[in-house]
């Protein structure tokens, strides 16, 4: 009976270890709930007053044009304004005339193709007719998992380059400055390449901000995709055939670097997580253990044979 006392005893620790042991997967859950509540109480605070400001601004310019413009009525004006709402979710831009470029040459429907595959969706351009809707449907079907399945390759293809400079140092102490400076230099490029620069071309040729065009180049990217700011749609420019083909290449590659940074991103914060939990649980089962040595010895109880 001594040994067994003794036994239980010494398995204590152990127990109390995995009773109190936390893990880090709900407590992942809540801040990510955190996150999207954080996000949503700074978006309204930010948006909200200037979207109430446009608001009445826009039924100011309504009444301004009507009291110009007495031979319409607000009904007419409404239907005016509907039929305007309607063009632009048809894709047709109201400014301009007639004249205006299509949405539909193949440069633009290689954009949006591509578009389609990458999940993109702007949203300023959708197909009207059922023909054109159902074979969307089905070549997103087979051309989003083509789309991943490339983006994959592209990405081993991305790291294995930062592999091969590994190779090129054979000591073991220089091994992981080595690594870092890969990691480092492969950051740097992508970032000038899909970020920096790009952003420079938009605005020389969109008459963005710098601002605007580097918003537009990260919702991009990111595959956001808001539809507020897309290249290639003001009718007032003159842009080159290939412009939005190359523009949707861009984008291939630029999808495959952001969401290769992203993969790295998401699995050191799942690792940081996951190591700062495990020596929480190392830390409270070490402070189990020295309760336990601290306690006095308990009194064996001896049984006579």
């Amino acid at each position: 009976l001594s040994r067994d006392w003794q036994g239980q005893a010494s398995s204590m620790p152990l127990l109390t270890m995995h009773s109190q042991q936390i893990s880090w997967t709900p407590l992942l859950v809540l801040g990510y709930l955190f996150y999207l509540l954080l996000g949503a109480m700074v978006f309204q605070l930010l948006e909200k007053q200037a979207e109430t400001h446009f608001r009445d601004q826009f039924q100011l310019e309504k009444l301004k044009f009507l009291q110009n413009y007495t031979c319409l009525d607000r009904q007419a004006l409404e239907k005016f304004v509907q039929v305007l709402m309607e063009a632009w979710e048809k894709g047709v831009n109201p400014e301009g005339n007639s004249t205006n470029p299509s949405n539909w040459d193949f440069s633009n429907s290689f954009f949006f193709a591509g578009t389609v595959v990458t999940t993109i969706g702007y949203g300023n351009l959708s197909p009207s007719t059922v023909a054109g809707q159902i074979f969307c449907v089905f070549y997103a079907l087979f051309g989003v998992p083509l789309n991943l399945a490339f983006l994959n390759q592209l990405g081993k293809a991305l790291n294995s380059h930062l592999l091969t400079l590994e190779r090129w140092v054979q000591k073991p102490g220089r091994a992981q400055v080595v690594q870092t400076l890969a990691v480092a230099i492969f950051l740097t490029t992508g970032t000038l390449l899909f970020l920096v620069f790009p952003p420079l071309v938009f605005s020389y040729v969109e008459g963005w901000s710098y601002g605007e065009g580097f918003y537009f180049t990260f919702i991009t990217l990111s595959t956001i995709g808001f539809g507020d700011y897309v290249v290639g749609t003001n009718p007032n420019k003159h842009y080159i055939p290939v412009y939005r083909s190359l523009t949707a290449i861009w984008i291939v590659f630029g999808l495959a670097w952001l969401a290769l940074v992203f993969n790295v991103g998401a699995d050191l914060m799942e690792r940081y997580l996951q190591l700062k939990w495990h020596k929480s649980d190392l830390s409270l089962a070490e402070g189990d253990t020295t309760k336990l040595e601290d306690e006095p010895e308990q009194p064996r109880i001896h049984i006579p044979s």
